[in-house]
């Protein structure tokens, strides 16, 4: 861990060597920008209401009321922060019903292609009309509809309508997108700057330190020196693929890609597809016919070491997953308590101890990454190293010893 935050420092001090500016300088501009980020706090639009209306749907004859109050609101908006969109919405006017930000392509099949903005659906308050075909937004959901958009409703709760296959761009996809070009710009220009010399240059210098520790770090000490360079690639893609997600996720984008379980899953299951199909034959020896354990206690320990190679990524996903959700909740329920309380002590409490936390989430946002690479590199390790049976060993050696006694 020592090492993890001397290669953190040290990876802050190159940003501070490359950009060749002042340390206030660079203050100075962020004050200047906090204007423009505090314009996408949605929250602030959200509990500022001059006139509170209600809004009612009608579901079957069941009239449901959005609350009004202001901590219902706040729960409402985390939420919606936690779950993925088809728009980026950076704040809202309430009073005049309008949204600002810029909407994505739905993508849509059924029965055939369906292409359109996912501003027909007005963040769920219109109903989209395309071919003939009428669709509406419910919950982050795409359900069919008719022309009025009612919603079929189970004893749940749940729409019942029928949900066309979504491959929709939404924010988390367009976010994967950004992270993974810009991760291909960072990695070439590295490359090329080592033809220049030893030493890279640019932004390099900021991408070789953290190179260097998951190599020194990770890699070397779980999958050994002899096959560690052939996972070197998965294990530098998943942690800066990790890191600058993270990241995103403290921005005012909204975005929290990590923190949706669908993609810490998809992480943990390439890990578990890299783990078994590089696995050696000592690795399935030890699942499926333990080594040097009576019979009887081979047969029961198959199932416990089958299901131990699902609880593995198993626990990757959840981690990943639980930790960036908590940052997100923490953080954003200690800005809308501002909101709540309203007073000169509460204000300036709660916003210096989210300022404390914010900081404390960029750490996270490292430790989570760094915590996701090495349990991967871990398992990849665990599947690949050659066993050596002690047993064996130790027998083979008394034999030895008794051959040259006699």
């Amino acid at each position: 861990m020592q090492k993890f935050l001397t290669t953190v420092k040290r990876t802050f001090y190159n940003v501070m060597v490359i950009s060749k500016r002042p340390l206030h300088v660079l203050v100075a501009i962020a004050l200047a920008m906090l204007p423009f980020f505090s314009s996408a706090n949605t929250i602030s639009d959200s509990t500022h209401v001059a006139v509170e209306t209600t809004h009612e749907s009608h579901v079957e004859g069941h009239e449901a009321e959005e609350p009004l109050d202001k901590k219902s609101k706040i729960k409402a908006f985390i939420d919606h922060h936690l779950q993925d969109s088809h728009d980026f919405n950076f704040f809202s006017d309430e009073e005049k019903g309008l949204h600002y930000g810029f909407s994505l392509p739905v993508i849509l099949f059924d029965d055939g292609l369906k292409v359109f903005s996912s501003s027909k659906l007005h963040h769920g308050e219109a109903v989209a009309e395309v071919d003939g075909n009428y669709y509406k937004l419910h919950h982050g959901k795409i359900y069919k509809t008719n022309a009025s958009g009612e919603l079929n409703m189970d004893e749940h709760h749940h729409p019942t309508n029928d949900k066309p296959l979504d491959f929709s761009i939404t924010k988390n996809v367009v976010a994967m997108l950004i992270t993974a070009m810009l991760m291909f710009f960072l990695f070439v220009g590295l490359a090329k700057s080592y033809k220049k010399g030893p030493i890279p240059t640019g932004f390099g210098r900021v991408l070789e330190p953290l190179i260097i520790f998951i190599r020194d770090e990770v890699a070397l000490p779980n999958i050994g020196e002899k096959k560690y360079r052939k996972f070197m690639g998965y294990l530098l893609t998943v942690f800066f693929f990790i890191l600058i997600l993270n990241l995103f996720g403290l921005t005012p984008l909204g975005i929290n890609v990590t923190g949706n379980i669908a993609i810490t899953a998809c992480l943990a299951l390439f890990t578990y597809i890299v783990t078994q199909f590089s696995a050696n034959k000592d690795y399935w020896k030890h699942i499926f016919w333990m080594p040097d354990v009576p019979i009887l206690m081979k047969i029961a320990l198959i199932p416990i070491e089958i299901l131990g190679t699902l609880t593995k990524p198993f626990a990757l996903m959840i981690r990943l997953y639980a930790n960036i959700s908590a940052g997100h909740i923490v953080v954003m329920s200690l800005i809308g308590l501002i909101f709540i309380f309203k007073n000169w002590i509460a204000g300036p409490s709660f916003f210096g101890l989210t300022l404390f936390i914010s900081v404390i989430e960029i750490l996270v946002a490292f430790l989570q990454a760094f915590v996701f690479t090495m349990l991967s590199a871990l398992f990849i390790g665990m599947a690949v190293q050659d066993h050596h049976h002690d047993v064996e060993h130790s027998e083979d050696m008394l034999g030895e010893h008794d051959n040259a006694i006699v």
